[in-house]
């Protein structure tokens, strides 16, 4: 398997998928009532079962091209070993019109290392000039602060806010959307 090494802190990306869905649910075991106050990962994965069939649901969008996954690990080295911590992800992925929707989570044992945003980073860059995308969307619920400074870390401008557009355990949160171009990202990155 890949990895891509994240810096120096050992920290390191790699394809997360359905054959690791026992590590991904003690990840979501681990991170489950931090990481479900804003998406539904935790509550999509409580069993082994249901986070076998979550991660599969990506391997399908993959295979489908229409999503990607990827997850977050300390620890390891070369793509081995290490715990799980946290993940990136191409929620949608639209090929013929160039335009994707990024998430995220972490668990707390990671925050404030700032790993979304290096591993946002990579997978941004792939898609913009790997796969040649225009547009990549960052959809954040307007209460999610750490979501929103990794948005603007990354150079995303604010276009607008969907309000009570997002209904989540019973609740309507209103969700932010983020964006940046291509001629954007590579302006940023190479400047």
């Amino acid at each position: 398997m890949f990895a891509i090494s994240l810096g120096d802190d050992g920290a390191e990306l790699r394809p997360l998928e359905p054959w690791q869905a026992e590590e991904f649910l003690a990840h979501m075991d681990r991170g489950r009532e931090y990481i479900g106050k804003y998406i539904a990962f935790p509550d999509k994965s409580t069993d082994l079962e249901s986070s076998r069939a979550c991660l599969q649901s990506y391997a399908d969008k993959a295979a489908a091209d229409t999503g990607r996954i990827w997850g977050i690990w300390l620890g390891g080295s070369g793509g081995r070993g290490g715990t799980l911590v946290g993940g990136v992800l191409f929620r949608t992925m639209d090929a013929p019109q160039g335009t994707a929707e990024a998430g995220c989570w972490l668990e707390p044992s990671a925050v404030g290392k700032g790993l979304i945003t290096r591993a946002a980073r990579v997978v941004i860059d792939w898609a913009i000039e790997e796969r040649g995308f225009h547009r990549v969307e960052w959809l954040v619920s307007d209460e999610n602060a750490a979501s929103i400074a990794v948005a603007r870390r990354l150079g995303m401008t604010k276009e607008g806010t969907l309000r009570e557009s997002y209904l989540y355990r019973g609740r309507r949160a209103s969700m932010e959307v983020w964006s940046v171009l291509a001629h954007e990202w590579r302006a940023a990155r190479d400047g």
